[in-house]
């Protein structure tokens, strides 16, 4: 006996009516370009990689991204263009947060033609060398780490499919990043490609019963999950050194640092801080620790890539909380792990320029790195002195024009070569959002900045002009890799708004 009244097909002020015909029968509201939803109860596992190209309906010129918190121990990425590869696809956009040498396998790809273009934050290893040789038509868009949130939000970059590096998931899609063999803590860049994908594949090597605890992302971002032997080796994750420097050069940089933070005056309640894993940045974070404890300041947060280093001032109490994206060192995931008040963040949120509330807006000083400083304080951590691509940006530029102190920590020549150089080859942060240069020669206060200028002088700081530390260095030259702006353009370098700040050429 049909229970149902009889319905009229339109109803004014409502529109056209669909009647009810069972449980769940109506077709749902679809993404464009996304395959069915999943019925009611039923999960989503897959048997192979290849099962979700035809689930997903993968074709040609499709754009597929990836996310980076393996660094370089990350295996999906490979996996998922090898098989892109057998089925003879060509002409993929290939939109990674960050390339690392373990993808060295996507140069190939690059070559053949299964990839055809690139869009990411930072590369560096085989891919990077690739590209500035012109292995590449079309030339690689290098955004910021924030910049790449906000074009993804805005409809700017629409990924077909997001492949995300599951260390752990259930039959229905719930994920964290804190269980299995290749646990890598906060999932912060796979946030944002979960929630605007047209669809998204979680590739995990350790299946938990439902519902996994805790979850990071939840099944309603996610399509459909693939078991695959390994996704990678979590010590991959490490950045270099996670230690303080003991270099006699590069103690006395991380001192002058720290006292140009302790000169500024923000060294005081709700002091919030992010520094790299480098040994000179990790060298300032120990200085600081030392006089926050003497001073007795409880600061509000730490921030950023997240070390172990950063994670012992949290439990010192010298820190209210850590706001993570990504962790740097498997000690950073363990704190992550046990500790409520190291907390998730998207990279939406981390550097969004367009988010509602912004982290990197409300950093008190950042510690940043440079391959070369110009006399415009104009940095460059793309290119190296040579022209081809060493990095790119990450969170670099993000982090300089939302912080109140934005300082530049560097020796003065590195690699035979001066780092403080009359024009930079690429910028990567505009001068406009560095505030202060040290070295071990002196430090140098941008013109913008007058007052700081005075306290750290007041304070007795070696203060000098950018110029005295230019001659000091050696470095009047320009690079000859792009001197005279010709040559194909391989790179374009956006800014974290969208804007092109500079380009990237095939070397001399």
């Amino acid at each position: 006996m049909n229970s149902i009244r009889s319905l009229p097909n339109h109803i004014a002020g409502f529109g056209d009516v669909t009647p009810y015909g069972g449980s769940c029968l109506a077709p749902p509201p679809r993404r464009a370009g996304a395959a069915p939803v999943s019925k009611v109860g039923s999960g989503k596992l897959l048997a192979d990689l290849a099962a979700a190209f035809d689930a997903c309906l993968i074709r040609d010129g499709a754009t597929l991204s990836f996310h980076h918190h393996l660094r370089n121990g990350d295996g999906v990425l490979n996996l998922v263009l090898a098989e892109a590869a057998r089925r003879g696809l060509r002409g993929l956009t290939v939109a990674p947060s960050s390339l690392f040498p373990v993808h060295a396998p996507l140069v190939e790809h690059l070559r053949s033609g299964v990839v055809g273009r690139i869009v990411t934050a930072y590369m560096s290893g085989p891919v990077a060398d690739a590209v500035s040789q012109g292995v590449l038509s079309v030339p690689v868009l290098m955004q910021t780490h924030g910049g790449r949130a906000r074009a993804i939000e805005s409809g700017e970059l629409v990924i077909d499919v997001a492949f995300l590096a599951a260390p752990a998931a259930d039959r229905c899609g719930n994920l964290n990043g804190v269980d299995g063999p290749a646990a890598c803590g906060v999932l912060g860049y796979a946030m944002v490609d979960a929630l605007h994908a047209r669809q998204v594949v979680a590739v995990t090597d350790h299946v938990v019963p439902y519902p996994a605890c805790p979850i990071e992302i939840a099944q309603d971002h996610v399509d459909f999950v693939v078991q695959v032997r390994s996704i990678g080796d979590a010590q991959g994750i490490l950045s270099g050194t996670t230690r303080p420097t003991s270099d006699p050069v590069g103690l006395a940089i991380a001192d002058s640092a720290a006292r140009v933070i302790e000169a500024s005056g923000l060294l005081e309640a709700e002091f919030s801080f992010q520094t790299g894993a480098g040994g000179i940045s990790l060298a300032v974070a120990a200085r600081l620790r030392e006089t926050m404890r003497a001073r007795g300041v409880l600061g509000s947060f730490a921030t950023g890539g997240v070390t172990g280093y950063l994670c012992g001032m949290l439990e010192e109490g010298l820190f209210r909380s850590i706001l993570d994206v990504q962790c740097f060192d498997l000690a950073a995931v363990d704190s992550y792990r046990r500790d409520p008040r190291h907390m998730a963040m998207s990279a939406s949120l981390y550097a969004n320029p367009n988010n509602r509330g912004c982290i990197a807006h409300e950093l008190s000083a950042m510690i940043l790195g440079a391959a070369e400083i110009d006399l415009d304080f104009n940095v460059n951590v793309t290119t190296g002195s040579n022209g081809r691509i060493l990095g790119g940006s990450g969170g670099h530029a993000d982090t300089a024009d939302g912080s109140k102190l934005a300082i530049v920590t560097t020796k003065l020549a590195a690699g035979g070569g001066p780092k403080v150089v009359e024009r930079v080859g690429c910028i990567t942060t505009p001068g406009s959002s560095i505030d202060v240069l040290v070295t071990e020669a002196g430090i140098a206060v941008n013109p913008r900045r007058k007052e700081l200028a005075s306290r750290l002088a007041d304070a007795g700081l070696p203060v000098r002009p950018i110029e005295a530390l230019q001659q000091a260095a050696g470095a009047a030259r320009t690079p000859a890799a792009q001197a005279d702006g010709s040559g194909r353009i391989v790179a374009v370098v956006q800014y974290r708004d969208g804007s092109v700040i500079d380009v990237v050429r095939l070397p001399a």
